[in-house]
């Protein structure tokens, strides 16, 4: 791996966390991800999964996870599979995670190789009561092909269907969601290469650059930050491609007098961050562009002070509607007409602003988080309202990471990154 080893001190508190809203006499299980072919013996990169990972560090392809907290030996309570090593394996594919290896990444003492799963669970299947089932229950989650979890989770209803049945999703929605320390740092690690890279494409953009350019100037500076590259797919949008709100395809040039929106993170160690920002062509806003940037910026720094404990995600962005028909009027984009006569299940400001103002972050980009339940201290949050304005050619997105705090104001995890209009400018122009 590309980023310094994190010290399994976090590891063991995650597991111990998990383990305290088992049920007693239960068991449960997290496989890793797959490698996903792509043609002939080509392969995509390997991603862990972020729920083995977050309980045990462990960012290897054919490894298990399981917790059995009430085993009558104290061998079984925490147990790794990994897939055995050998020199052959070494030579041709690098070092794999040997044993005493695991132990200095997770903390875990019983690691079996993985050809002795079956026989291992079978013993231990004996002595419990439940299985805790690892699906994927994120509100976002659109999934068509089959996960190495999935296939598990068949296998074992067919093998043991006499067992009771909990699921690990919602304890890992609520604990993944607020942060240990450790975890706020290897997200401020992510932000701040994410600053890295704002700063070299702020002296590197110039009339007729292309949107790819800019992307590889981000992706040489996340690089050469121990970041494997980006947390997710960066949006490069010059012009009107900025209405567009998941562009991805980073093909045009970028013309004089244009704004670009830069939606960009670096990820570190498998925690994202997640910025938006914007970038005058030219080097400088023009009146009405300055006008709609302010605006949505007065949004951001309107709706950040509302994330605070106790907070409710529903009620916030409604709050966050009434101050952006606030701003759409000062612009003349809206009229009072059109607030009276709004429809309530789509609001007059919707027509400029269209997605949500806020996402957990963390180990995923859109990370763990239950919506129904209040803000707590320790979650972080992405800010980040937009106006789109397609027959005046552009739009703007201005997005910060923010930690929720035990009293106070959030805390700005990008608060060195270039926000202010003249501050870009200067830095441009310099």
């Amino acid at each position: 791996m590309k980023y310094h080893q994190i010290d399994r001190d976090l590891f063991i508190k995650n597991r111990a966390k998990f383990t305290a809203q088992m049920k007693p006499n239960s068991v449960a299980v997290f496989n890793s991800n797959d490698i996903y072919p792509v043609s002939a013996d080509s392969t995509l990169p390997f991603a862990q999964h972020r729920d083995i990972f977050y309980l045990s560090g462990v960012d290897q392809e054919e490894s298990i996870l399981l917790l059995f907290p009430d085993a009558p030996y104290e061998h079984l309570k925490e147990i790794l599979f990994l897939k055995e090593t050998n020199e052959h394996i070494a030579i041709w594919e690098g070092e794999k995670l040997t044993k005493e290896r695991a132990f200095e990444v997770a903390g875990i003492k019983t690691v079996i190789w993985l050809q002795d799963f079956h026989k291992t669970l079978k013993e231990i299947m004996a002595y419990a009561e439940t299985i805790y089932i690892n699906t994927n229950e994120h509100y976002r989650a659109s999934i068509e092909t089959e996960t190495r979890e999935a296939r598990f989770v068949k296998w074992w209803k067919e093998n043991y269907p006499a067992h009771k049945v909990e699921k690990s999703n919602p304890i890992l929605q609520r604990l993944r969601s607020i942060k240990e320390s450790e975890e706020i740092d290897l997200i401020q690690k992510a932000c701040n290469i994410t600053e890295k890279g704002y700063r070299r494409v702020l002296n590197f953009v110039k009339p007729n650059v292309m949107e790819y350019e800019i992307e590889a100037e981000f992706a040489h500076e996340f690089l050469r930050n121990r970041s494997k590259g980006f947390a997710y797919t960066p949006i490069i949008a010059s012009g009107n491609n900025a209405n567009v709100l998941h562009y991805i395809e980073n093909n045009q040039q970028c013309k004089a007098g244009d704004l670009i929106l830069l939606d960009v993170g670096a990820e570190y160690a498998n925690y994202s961050s997640d910025m938006t920002r914007m970038v005058p062509v030219s080097g400088r806003f023009s009146d009405r562009q300055k006008e709609v940037y302010n605006a949505v910026l007065n949004v951001k720094n309107e709706a950040t002070k509302m994330l605070v404990p106790g907070t409710l995600w529903k009620q916030y962005h409604l709050e966050v509607g009434k101050i952006m028909t606030s701003e759409l009027l000062g612009l003349g984009l809206i009229d009072k007409a059109d607030v009276q006569n709004e429809n309530p299940d789509w609001p007059a400001y919707k027509k400029y602003f269209m997605h949500g103002t806020s996402h957990h972050l963390g180990l995923d980009t859109h990370d763990y988080g239950l919506l129904h339940e209040p803000m707590q201290a320790n979650m972080v949050f992405t800010v980040e309202p937009g106006i789109y304005i397609p027959a005046e050619g552009f739009g703007i997105r201005i997005e910060d990471d923010m930690v929720i705090q035990e009293k106070g104001e959030a805390f700005n995890l990008m608060r060195n990154i270039p926000i202010e209009v003249e501050e870009i400018e200067a830095i441009m122009n310099s």
